[in-house]
C-alpha cells in the first residue's frame, strides 16, 4: 500500500458503544489511583527532578512525582476525583486544572481561588468531571518560573458513553520550550523567545519515543501546548482529521482534514488518522523547532571561507562551533567524528541516524512507524521500514547537468 493521496484512507471503523483505549504518553506514564468510597484518589508531588532531555544533556528541573512532564491523569467523564498535592519545592505552588469545569475554589489560582500550598504542605482538590477531552494541569503560582522549569502534565478525560468512532491507539504529549544555556544545569525562566531546546514531553529527538501502529488501525494523537510559542504540527503520509480539543471530541460535522494543525499556546488539539505502512515524520513545522541548542544572533557564514576562524574563536570561547560554509548539515558529521564536542551539557543541533544516513533533525521531531504485521496492543519499536521495490527515490545520475532542465535565466 502506498501513502499519500494515492492511498485513500480506509472506511472508518465500526461504532464502539462503550469503553475506551488507555492513553499512551510518549516517554511518560499514567498516574495510578485508588478507589475510595466511589471516588478516584490521585496523589501528585511537586518536586525537583533530575531530568535527561537526551543523552548528553541533563538539568535540575521541577515536575511532579519524579518526572517532567508529570504523570498523565486519566479518568472518565462523570467520575468524582480527589487529588492530593504535596509540595516538596522550596517555594509555594498550586495546581490549575486547565480547561476543566469545576467549582471556583478548586481552580488552583493562588491568592484568588485558594491559599498557596506552602513548602511541605499537602492540599486536596475534589470535583466531579463534567466533560471529556484532552486537558492539562500546571501551577498558577510563580507560573513563569514553575512552568518554565517543567511543571506541567496531561489530564485526559474519556467520554462516559464511549467513542462514537472507535480508536485503536491513543497517544498524547505536551509541547514545551527550554532555555538551558551551555554549561548550565538549570533552565533559565527569564528567557522569553530565544530558547535552546524544543520538546515533546520534555524530550528532544532522537530521545523521543516513536509512535507505532498496525496498518489500518485508527490512531489518535493528543497534543497539548504549554510552551511560549504556537506550533504547527505536521504529519507525513496521511491527511489526518482534526477531531477535538480541550473542549472534547467535536461533533462529526466539525471534523476537518489537514496535514498541519497549529496548536496555540494553552491549547490542545486531537488529530486522528487511519495508519498506512511506512516510517512517517511527525514534527513542528517551524524549522528551528526541529533543532537542538544553537546560538542566537550569530552572523550568517554560509558561503564564507572560514579557514582558521573557528580555531581562533575557540581560544576565547571554548567549544565554539561556527555554522558550516555550506549549511548546517555538516555539524552532525563533525560532531560524529569527534571534531566538535561542543560546550558542556549541550546537545548537537541535529542528531539521529536512519537506515539511509543522518536524519539531521532534533527538537520537536519523532516518527510514526506503521507495519502490516504489528500485533494489536504491541507498542515495541519495530525498527526501520523496508520500502517495497520501486517505491523509494533513487539516484539516477551524478552529473549536475543531467537532463538539461529548463531554468530561468538569471539577469
Amino acid at each position: 500500500m502506498l501513502a499519500g493521496k494515492a492511498a485513500a484512507a480506509p472506511a472508518l471503523p465500526p461504532v464502539r458503544a462503550l469503553g475506551h483505549v488507555p492513553v499512551r504518553t510518549l516517554n511518560g506514564w499514567t498516574l495510578p489511583h485508588k478507589l475510595k468510597d466511589g471516588v478516584k484518589e490521585f496523589h501528585l508531588v511537586a518536586e525537583e527532578v533530575d531530568h535527561e532531555f537526551a543523552p548528553g544533556s541533563r538539568a535540575k528541573c521541577w515536575g511532579y512525582n519524579g518526572s517532567t512532564p508529570g504523570p498523565t491523569i486519566e479518568a472518565v467523564e462523570g467520575d468524582r476525583v480527589r487529588i492530593y498535592v504535596t509540595n516538596r519545592l522550596p517555594e509555594a505552588t498550586t495546581v490549575h486544572w486547565h480547561g476543566l469545569i469545576l467549582p471556583s475554589g478548586m481552580d488552583g489560582v493562588g491568592g484568588v481561588s485558594q491559599p498557596h500550598i506552602g513548602p511541605g504542605e499537602t492540599f486536596v482538590y475534589e470535583f466531579t468531571l463534567r466533560q471529556h477531552g484532552t486537558h492539562m494541569y500546571h501551577p498558577h503560582a510563580d507560573e513563569m518560573v514553575q512552568v518554565a522549569s517543567g511543571m506541567m502534565g496531561l489530564f485526559i478525560i474519556h467520554p462516559k458513553d464511549g467513542e462514537a468512532v472507535a480508536i485503536d491507539r491513543d497517544y498524547a504529549f505536551l509541547l514545551h520550550n527550554w532555555a538551558l544555556h551551555p554549561g548550565t544545569y538549570r533552565p533559565d525562566p527569564s528567557v522569553m523567545t530565544e530558547f535552546d531546546l524544543w520538546t515533546f514531553n520534555s524530550k528532544v529527538f532522537p530521545a523521543i519515543d516513536s509512535l507505532v501502529a498496525r496498518t489500518g488501525e485508527r490512531v489518535r494523537i493528543r497534543v497539548g501546548n504549554l510552551s511560549m510559542w504556537n506550533h504547527p504540527i505536521h504529519l507525513h503520509g496521511v491527511e489526518y482529521e482534526v477531531t477535538g480539543s480541550d473542549g472534547g471530541r467535536w461533533p462529526r460535522a466539525q471534523w476537518r482534514r489537514e496535514v498541519t494543525e497549529i496548536v496555540g499556546v494553552g491549547q490542545a488539539r486531537d488529530i486522528e488518522f487511519t495508519a498506512v505502512p511506512g516510517d512517517w515524520a511527525l514534527h513542528c513545522h517551524m524549522s528551528h523547532h526541529t533543532m537542538n541548542a544553537m546560538g542566537h544572533g550569530i552572523p550568517n557564514t554560509v558561503g564564507v571561507d572560514q579557514t582558521g576562524v573557528a580555531d581562533a574563536f575557540r581560544q576565547h570561547v571554548p567549544g565554539y562551533m561556527a555554522m558550516g560554509k555550506n549549511g548546517m548539515s555538516e555539524h552532525q558529521t563533525h560532531v560524529d567524528m569527534g571534531h566538535m564536542p561542543g560546550p558542556e551539557n549541550t546537545l548537537a543541533m541535529m542528531t539521529g541516524k536512519g537506515p539511509h544516513g543522518n536524519i539531521e533533525m532534533g527538537g520537536m521531531f519523532t516518527l510514526v512507524k506503521v507495519r502490516d504485521d504489528l500485533a494489536p496492543g504491541d507498542y515495541r519499536d519495530p525498527g526501520w521500514y523496508r520500502n517495497p521495490p520501486g517505491t523509494m527515490a533513487r539516484r539516477v545520475s551524478r552529473d549536475p547537468d543531467f537532463g538539461k532542465p529548463v531554468r530561468r535565466r538569471q539577469v
